[in-house]
Order: structure tokens, then C-alpha cells, then sequence
């Protein structure tokens, strides 16, 4: 029994008889104040316990070999789909020139409607009978070899269409100005598609796969090649210095999207009336993996950007175009989502429940103790 009587006086919570009890009427709005509090208090830790939070972590970034994903939709108003190439280079040294795969080109007209769609490419028939190099018809099983009109490496060379002979003018590094001259492009009606989208715009769309080095990748108007690392453009006829490169970037983005993900470039529109010369976009690209509550991995990159335009008039070398030149932060970012566990859950709750009750009390003390003072005052005739 004394142990039992020992164990009582440790009661830290003394019981106070029925008739002891004291209501007032500042205790209640504490204590409905207090109940509100805990009400609010509450959904908000439930609601930071049932949605998920991303931890972000910051390492360096060692991956090697990989590729980049760039997912573009770009307007021109201005340049028809016909001038309009995709050429990609990097300091590795690969480099790609008109671009066509992967690549989906939209003919607008000047009030933004779409006229067609095709790959990339002019698109022309096939020469059904085309003519020997020689000059003459193809003869019972005689084989066609096109003429390649001075660009040949070897007599056994031949050009058998249009594309086939640009392509042999791009890699002797030649400019095809006169293209009304070759047989290959008068019969596939080659400067008649050019010329019937005189006035047109092009939305160009799709993506590109290129190596994770610093590099650039550009839209410019005519047939891009590459001749003793000084690049030009192939003007189809077009006088220099006459194409518009003002543009809407409608989505620019490199890799997979991923919750929380904002592209900068997104809705970016650049407009003038005379505006040949080079868009420049500098691209600092960031490696991002996010995972998901479920473990899930996207491996994707943010990125932040800067502008120049340079104008024709301050170009020596006559380029026109938009140029995205793209480089690869050494850090690398990843999102995390994460869960509070139930015991870190009940915790807070038990925290908030029991930190507002004590306030209240203390406040609660303070004014019934004040009130009763300012009153015995009064009662007293002290207190003016």
C-alpha cells in the first residue's frame, strides 16, 4: 500500500473535484480559437503526408557515351519549307547537313494556316524516262547514269536526281546556284516546287539524336554544306540577303519531360520585318534524372539560355539562319519524390495537438489571473 501511495503522489495530472470547477467566458474563445488551430494545423500535415515532396541532390555528372534527345517545333512565317534545312555539327566533328528523318516539315500560309505536310525534303516524282549522260534514251536494259556536271571523283560516278546532284556539289564544296541548268532538277520540277511556295512559311517539327559534346545544331534557309571548316549555304537561286528568319519557337526541349519540368524557350517568338542575318540561342543544358514515389527513373535535362542576333550587315561571310549552340553543365540534378513515413506523420500531430493545448493554458492563466487582479482592484478602489 505505501508503494501504491508513493505511486499516486506522482500523478502529474491532479484531478480537480466537480465543485471546484471555474468556466469563463475568455476560456472558451481560447479554447475554440485553439480547436480551429489544431483543425488547421492537422490538414496541413495530412496533406504534406499523403502528397509526395522532391528532394533535390546535386552530384557531378560522369556519364560518358551518351546521346541527346532534342525535341523541337519551330515557325517560320516567312521562309518556305523548300529553303529550309537542318544541319547539326559538333566539336567531336560529327556533322549532319539537311537533315531529314525524324523531321515532319507544315506549309503555312501568310495567316499561319497549314497548306500541307510532308518529311522532310522537296518531295518530287521520279523521272520516269530520264536521259543518259551522254544525252541520249535509255535503250532496252541500258542502265541510267545522270550526269554529275563536273562534280564527279571518279568517271563511274553518277547522279541519277536532283538531290543526288547537290549532294555531290555539298561534298566537293560547291555552291548549285544555277539549278535551272541541271537536267535532274528541270525534269523533277525541282525550281517549280521552289517557286510555288514563294511567299509561304514552314512549320518544322520532330527531333534529333546527337552526341552529348558541346555542338550546335541550326535551321537555315538553303542547303547547307561544308567546305574547309568555313560553312555556307547553297542559295537556290534566291537572292542573298532576302530571307526572313524571324520565328516562334512553339517547344524546344532536350529529353524526356518530367513533373515540374520548365523549357525557357517554350512560346519564345522573334519578329521583324527585315531580319536576315543569325538568331544565336546559347544553351547551358543540364543532366536531370527524376524519380518517382515509385522508383522510377527519367533521365532528362533542364536548361537555361541566352540570345544574339547578329545582322546580316555585320556578316562577313553572308550565314542566315537560327542557331542553337548547345554546351553541358559538369553537375547533374536529381529530384527525388519521397513520402513522410506514419510514425514521423503521428508525431507532428502529437506535437501540434499538445504545443497548442500548453499555449492555450499559459494564455488562458495569464488573462483569468489578470482579469482577477484588475477586478480585486476595482473592488478595492485602487485601480483609476
Amino acid at each position: 500500500m505505501e508503494i501504491l501511495n508513493k505511486l499516486k503522489n506522482l500523478d502529474a495530472y491532479p484531478k480537480i473535484k466537480e465543485d471546484f470547477y471555474s468556466r469563463t467566458l475568455s476560456g472558451g474563445i481560447i479554447t475554440l480559437v485553439s480547436f480551429a488551430l489544431i483543425l488547421f494545423l492537422f490538414l496541413s500535415e495530412a496533406r504534406l503526408f499523403l502528397f509526395s515532396e522532391t528532394e533535390t541532390k546535386l552530384t557531378v555528372d560522369t556519364s560518358r557515351g551518351e546521346r541527346l534527345h532534342v525535341n523541337f517545333d519551330i515557325t517560320f512565317p516567312s521562309v518556305a519549307c523548300s529553303l529550309l534545312s537542318v544541319d547539326t555539327t559538333d566539336i567531336s566533328g560529327e556533322q549532319h547537313y539537311d537533315i531529314r528523318h525524324d523531321i515532319l516539315k507544315k506549309r503555312i500560309d501568310h495567316l499561319g494556316n497549314v497548306i500541307g505536310s510532308r518529311q522532310g525534303g522537296i518531295g518530287a516524282p521520279k523521272i520516269e524516262r530520264p536521259l543518259q549522260r551522254h544525252g541520249g534514251r535509255l535503250e532496252h536494259d541500258e542502265v541510267y547514269c545522270g550526269s554529275c556536271y563536273g562534280a564527279e571523283v571518279s568517271d563511274n560516278d553518277c547522279c541519277n536526281s536532283c538531290e543526288e546532284v547537290r549532294e555531290a556539289y555539298r561534298k566537293k564544296g560547291w555552291g548549285l546556284n544555277n539549278q535551272e541548268l541541271i537536267d535532274q532538277c528541270t525534269r523533277e520540277g525541282f525550281i517549280e516546287k521552289v517557286k510555288e511556295e514563294e511567299g509561304e512559311g514552314c512549320n518544322i517539327n520532330g527531333f534529333l539524336e546527337v552526341s552529348k559534346v558541346a555542338g550546335n545544331f541550326h535551321f537555315s534557309p538553303g542547303k547547307s554544306f561544308h567546305h574547309s571548316n568555313i560553312r555556307a549555304q547553297e542559295l537556290l537561286a534566291v537572292p542573298i540577303g532576302n530571307y526572313n528568319i524571324s520565328h516562334k519557337i512553339n517547344k524546344l526541349s532536350f529529353g524526356k519531360e518530367f513533373p515540374g519540368v520548365v523549357n525557357p524557350l517554350d512560346g519564345a517568338q522573334w519578329t521583324q520585318q527585315m531580319s536576315s542575318g543569325i538568331y544565336q540561342y546559347f544553351v547551358k543544358v543540364v543532366p536531370t534524372i527524376y524519380i518517382d514515389i515509385r522508383g522510377h527513373k527519367i533521365h532528362s535535362n533542364q536548361f537555361s539560355v541566352t540570345e544574339h542576333f547578329s545582322d546580316e550587315k555585320d556578316n562577313s561571310k553572308s550565314l542566315q539562319g537560327v542557331f542553337f549552340y548547345y554546351d553541358f553543365s559538369p553537375i547533374k540534378v536529381i529530384f527525388t519524390e519521397e513520402n513522410k513515413s506514419i510514425l514521423h506523420f503521428l508525431t507532428n500531430i502529437c506535437a501540434i495537438i499538445g504545443g497548442v493545448f500548453t499555449v492555450s493554458g499559459i494564455i488562458d492563466a495569464f488573462v483569468y489571473h489578470g482579469h482577477r487582479a484588475i477586478k480585486k482592484k476595482v473592488d478595492l478602489g485602487k485601480y483609476r
